[in-house]
């Protein structure tokens, strides 16, 4: 655990320097140190005798106690990313972003709760709320994303959580997180936000005030679409909560995967910049094309909400979504089938562009889905922007035949 407390460094270099203890790195016995942190793998650990065994049982995240608690190499990475997150006290690791975010729904919410979700969330978000959440009693309302300080209307007394995602992964919406934490925090309700589209890079929560953030670091601190990981990162109040609940469950992960992680976010500065750059040449350029009814993307100047995210955001990243005028499910398919630099998958983030169907309408409770026109998303990754417009214009042939 390492508090976030250092304003003087700018986030690229704490990028690059995060995680990186003289005591994770070397050994002063071998004379020197590494630049990385090397791979502590370990499930037994042997002790010296039982006072040390004792003595240790009581460390948090800084004391090698048996392997499911960690080692330097998940330390090191769950440090860094603690560092990028002004005003947070520590962060938790967990097997991916699914897990995270169950994991820290489960530890702040008890039966006879009440759970305000955005309606935009991530589909199995949704899942989790409707299944086991409700199994356990706890009660979820979905709210419109745009619903700002309007948020009090919706606050009962059992109220406990508000959960955000901003944008939204499908359609892309901009809440108005500082509104939100505002309202919750006058109320004695904590927020979690999902913030896997921005990383606090882009979009630094606990400063905004939220109290929790959660990141699918599978997507952009991986990079490269080979490792699987969640993390929450919480303010000192909230902290201890997590990380309970964390050793209760058993959540672990592997310093295999924490290590692709780490050599991920060292590079995140500069990836994040050519998505985002990349993106908005795209968008743009689909902006002006007639096959197109719209660009969900904030980044742009015409998207609704535009205003908010150049208020809150310094930057944005390569996921946006973009509606086929007049096309239905099969002319949006023989578009996507025609394209040959972006794969056909799910998740996002990675150097690799990709492409997926969209359908938010069959999802949505709170608010209507009405846009007619299919729905597709793109996640741009670090190709040459001039091929991948080359590649959506064969598409758009492909899909008039």
């Amino acid at each position: 655990m390492s508090t976030s407390d250092d304003q003087g460094v700018r986030p690229a270099t704490k990028l690059v320097q995060g995680g990186r203890r003289p005591e994770w790195t070397g050994d002063p016995r071998l004379g020197g140190g590494v630049v990385n942190p090397p791979v502590w793998r370990a499930s037994t650990v042997l002790y010296d005798s039982i006072a040390d065994m004792k003595a240790r049982g009581h460390a948090t995240h800084d004391k090698l106690y048996y392997g499911r608690r960690g080692t330097p190499t998940v330390w090191a990475l769950a440090d860094a990313l603690t560092e990028m997150e002004p005003g947070a006290e520590g962060t938790l690791l967990y097997p991916s972003g699914v897990a995270a975010i169950s994991a820290g729904l489960l530890a702040l919410l008890a039966p006879g709760d009440h759970l305000l979700m955005v309606d935009s969330a991530y589909e199995p978000t949704r899942l989790f709320c409707n299944g086991m959440l409700k199994r356990y009693g706890v009660t979820t309302t979905y709210y419109d994303p745009l619903v700002g300080g309007s948020i009090a209307e919706l606050i009962r007394p059992e109220t406990k959580l508000i959960f955000l995602e901003s944008p939204g992964s499908l359609t892309f919406e901009v809440q108005d997180i500082p509104a939100i934490a505002t309202i919750a925090r006058e109320r004695g309700v904590l927020t979690m936000l999902d913030n896997t589209w921005a990383t606090p890079l882009l979009f630094p929560a606990l400063a905004h005030g939220i109290d929790v953030a959660m990141m699918s670091l599978t997507k952009y601190v991986g990079g490269h679409s080979d490792a699987m990981m969640g993390s929450l990162t919480a303010t000192r109040t909230v902290w201890p909560r997590l990380r309970q609940a964390a050793y209760q469950l058993g959540q672990a992960v592997s310093p295999d995967d924490c290590a692709l992680m780490l050599r991920g976010l060292r590079t995140l500065e500069v990836r994040m910049r050519r998505h985002g750059e990349n993106a908005l040449a795209v968008a743009r350029w689909l902006a002006a094309r007639p096959e197109v009814g719209r660009v969900l993307f904030p980044a742009l100047a015409e998207d609704a909400g535009h205003a908010i995210w150049s208020r809150d955001f310094s930057g944005a990243s390569g996921l946006f979504g973009f509606t086929l005028k007049g096309a239905d499910d099969a002319a949006r398919a023989r578009f996507i089938d025609a394209l040959q630099h972006f794969g056909i998958g799910f998740s996002w983030g990675g150097y690799e562009s990709l492409v997926v169907p969209s359908d938010p309408g069959t999802i949505r409770t709170a608010t209507a889905w009405t846009d007619a026109d299919a729905l597709v998303r793109l996640s741009i990754g670090l190709e040459d922007p001039a091929d991948l417009i080359a590649d959506i214009e064969r598409g758009f042939g492909a899909m008039a035949e």
